[in-house]
């Protein structure tokens, strides 16, 4: 049965959803403070033609539908997506009118406990469940875009406009096709893509092989989703909910972070005394930058890390 492995990591907590020894689903969720779906704030419109919104706590966002207030007017509202971060900019959090109380809204844990899986929590002291379904390899993919798969290897490229796979491989172009559409299928939901999705599979000639492609993709991603026909030149588009960041998104919006946070939990979980560590210099500032992260991590390990420049 699928079980989700949950670990409170220093600087972020993160959650991968395991059938049959791989991951299937993951999230990252930072400790950045950053608003989630669900949260509910008052708030006062700034702008009633763009719809900006500034909530109590100093956070802006962006309103959906009629604000019902004049600019400066108080109201209430709800997340309803989550920054997500771009090339060259934010977008801001989406919101919507509410008659809610204001409240928090739910954490990467309590939005496991929706889904109806299992949850287990393995503890740093014990064998590495996350790493041997394949995190760091998960983490490779997210960061360099790079995913193979049986006869060829995919790109994935986030863009502002929607995110990009190219499919590479030999011939036969058909098999090559139909391998891809069930591979980028597994990609957006390990990593959880949603927004417009773009496929540049091989030019195929005929019909019954573009609609084998879209039924395999039919067959390997969950609902809900729209998409296209592949057209004649192999493109095809998919679009999913986004209510969140993506985790190639995430990670590329700040890879000295995302280094940080990884050398982080390969380090809580080495056993014997602290040795020194060497650390890209970028990844060493931002670990310096944020003393609260090595606080935590001494406190876990009960030893001061021993960190350098490499």
């Amino acid at each position: 049965m699928p079980e989700w492995l949950y670990e409170a990591g220093i600087g972020e907590a993160r959650a991968a959803l395991i059938e049959d020894g791989r991951i299937v689903a993951a999230a990252i969720e930072l400790d950045d403070g950053g608003l989630r779906i669900g949260h509910v704030a008052h708030a006062r419109l700034i702008d009633r033609t763009t719809g900006l919104v500034r909530l109590d706590g100093g956070e802006e966002a962006m309103l959906t539908g009629p604000a019902g207030v004049p600019e400066g007017g108080a109201l209430t509202v709800a997340i309803t997506r989550e920054a997500i971060p771009e090339q060259g900019r934010r977008k801001l959090p989406r919101v919507v009118m509410t008659d809610a109380d204001p409240a928090p809204g739910p954490t990467l844990f309590d939005r496991l406990g929706a889904t109806g899986h299992a949850i287990r929590r393995p503890a740093a002291h014990e064998p590495d469940l996350l790493e041997s379904a394949g995190w760091s390899e998960l983490l490779e993919e997210a960061a360099t875009g790079v995913i193979a798969f049986s006869g060829g290897v995919l790109l994935m490229t986030p863009t502002p406009a929607m995110t990009l796979f190219d499919v590479d491989g030999g011939p036969p172009l058909d098999q090559l096709a139909l391998a891809a559409a069930t591979a980028v299928a597994q990609a957006i939901r390990r990593h959880g893509i949603g927004g417009s999705i773009g496929v540049d599979f091989p030019t195929l000639t005929g019909k019954a092989p573009r609609q084998a492609v879209a039924a395999a993709i039919d067959a390997a991603l969950p609902q809900p989703f729209e998409r296209t026909a592949v057209n004649g030149f192999g493109f095809f588009q998919i679009v999913r909910p986004r209510p969140r960041a993506s985790l190639p998104e995430l990670l590329r919006a700040d890879p000295a972070g995302a280094q940080a946070r990884a050398a982080l939990r390969r380090l809580e979980r080495e056993p014997g005394p602290a040795r020194p560590h060497r650390l890209p210099t970028a990844v060493l500032a931002r670990l310096q930058a944020n003393p609260s992260w090595t606080a935590d991590l001494a406190r876990r390990t009960g030893a001061v890390p021993q960190l350098e420049s490499a």
